[in-house]
């Protein structure tokens, strides 16, 4: 009879620990450009298509989240950068990757594609943002268009980090 006790004791434990559910993962990722309603509308889609659970910021420029584990979170990531938004978690493990495709050295000129671009403001702070990396002499980006051509003579890993750390993710086709 004991032994029947302590069997059915560790089913219910056994049975308890098979039922707990598991925490989601929480992120943050800052310094995210984020400027209008329009910017948020589209980082709040990607969440949801990605199945985490948040919102974007445009006042903390941010985009916090859930997820169902630590897969979906950097999943969740990815997506976002695929969506032209970059920021920073504050985490090696979950974290925008580096598929810039871009090398340290001078280039002539370079096709930028995949930053987040949605409204005339977007396209002002890509433009402010370009005009600082030094070496460029011009670029044709406009309002709502996902890519740019880039001329001068610029380091293409520096234009890439200064749009990085401008909160838009993007993709370099190196020229000449």
């Amino acid at each position: 009879m004991r032994m029947l006790r302590a069997l059915a004791a560790a089913a219910a434990c056994f049975g308890g620990l098979l039922g707990m559910v598991l925490p989601d993962t929480s992120v943050e990722l800052k310094n995210v450009h984020l400027c209008c309603g329009n910017c948020e509308k589209a980082a709040g889609k990607i969440l949801e298509e990605s199945g985490a659970k948040g919102t974007g910021d445009a006042t903390t420029k941010s985009i916090r989240f859930t997820a169902a584990d630590e897969k979906a979170a950097q999943k969740t990531l990815d997506a976002l950068a695929a969506g032209g938004f970059h920021g920073d978690t504050g985490t090696k493990d979950l974290a925008i990757q580096d598929d810039s495709g871009a090398k340290e050295g001078k280039i002539a000129s370079a096709v930028v594609k995949g930053f987040h671009n949605c409204c005339p403001a977007c396209c002002k702070a890509i433009k402010a943002v370009l005009a600082k990396v030094e070496g460029v002499e011009s670029e044709d980006t406009k309002p709502r268009e996902r890519s740019c051509t880039v001329k001068g003579n610029f380091d293409a890993a520096k234009l890439v980090k200064a749009l990085n750390d401008a909160g838009f993710h993007a993709t370099l086709e190196a020229g000449k």
